[in-house]
């Protein structure tokens, strides 16, 4: 990398996704905490809560309201009385949403499995399909100060995929803030919809074979998409040293320990804030800021 690359770098306001191959290792934990410790110190930084399944950023991070957007998608209804029952739509459709029964001159669009890819009503010559519009979530806009805010992905309970509704929140994203990403666990859609807008993935796991064994998986998928990441290990000192012999057999950066506290899980639970009241970890977590950036110059 240049000098000037790395000049970039140090000047560019970060998009950081933290994520983590299961859950329950922490990784609202320490995205939280990392926007308040950047915002208390005079950052301006948006969060933004894409575990729209279950978002619970808003219970640790309190702000103002300022809106709200409704999420939805087309979706199509084929009539009965205009339908010739051709199967075209049913040949068109690649998500398996229609279900054909030509004998039984039945035909039907499945909304669960439809991705609004619009074949089918291109493929009808017969002005049987309309499209209405199905409520998939919300997203909510909040200001916790003059530069800084939450934004919120919430999908509706029943909905298949929270990936629209996450995309919608990226969108919203305010121009010019360090941005901080709290994915959705695993690594399926949902996750790589996440991470894909992100500069930096911090990965957060626990030192357990559950937790290596999901590391593992969520390291390989950012190696693929090629991710710039390190790890944080959350609950140090509760398992092995298993963790720690894969980061290190693996050249990965170990950003962060968070040790394995009664009173760190007290305040937690409590919906508190760590980096509010311990200056101790509010400059752990503003260290985490320049660690990846420091990382980062590594990658071309």
């Amino acid at each position: 990398m240049s000098k000037s690359d790395s000049l970039m770098i140090k000047d560019k306001k970060l998009k950081i996704a933290v994520a983590s191959g299961k859950g329950g290792t922490g990784k609202t934990f320490i995205s939280t905490n990392f926007f308040t410790s950047l915002y208390l110190s005079g950052h301006s930084v948006t969060i933004v809560d894409c575990d729209a399944e279950e978002p619970n950023v808003v219970e640790f991070v309190k702000g103002t309201q300022i809106d709200r957007v409704d999420v939805s998608q087309k979706v199509p209804f084929i009539s009965q009385d205009n339908c010739v029952f051709c199967g075209k739509c049913f040949e068109y459709c690649n998500y398996n949403a229609i279900m054909f029964l030509p004998e039984s001159k039945f035909v039907k669009v499945l909304d669960d499995l439809c991705h609004n890819c619009g074949a089918c009503v291109e493929g009808c010559f017969y002005n049987a399909i309309s499209e209405s519009d199905w409520h998939l979530g919300t997203v909510v806009r909040y200001l916790v100060n003059n530069s800084s805010g939450v934004i919120e992905a919430c999908s509706d309970v029943g909905i298949y995929s929270p990936v629209p509704v996450i995309k919608r929140a990226l969108e919203n994203i305010y121009n010019g803030t360090i941005v901080i990403i709290d994915s959705p666990p695993g690594i399926s859609c949902p996750f790589i919809t996440a991470v894909n807008k992100a500069d930096y993935v911090i990965l957060v796991t626990e030192p357990t074979p559950f937790g290596l064994n999901d590391l593992k998986l969520a390291a390989e998928t950012l190696k693929k998409m090629s991710k710039p990441f390190g790890v944080v290990v959350n609950k140090s000192g509760l398992g092995n040293e298993d963790v720690y012999k894969w980061i290190e057999e693996n050249n990965v950066n170990l950003l962060m320990e968070i040790p394995f506290d009664r009173e760190i899980a007290k305040v937690y639970s409590e919906g508190r804030m760590l980096s509010d009241f311990n200056e101790k970890y509010r400059r752990e977590f503003l260290a985490l800021y320049d660690r990846i950036k420091e990382d980062m110059e590594k990658y071309d």
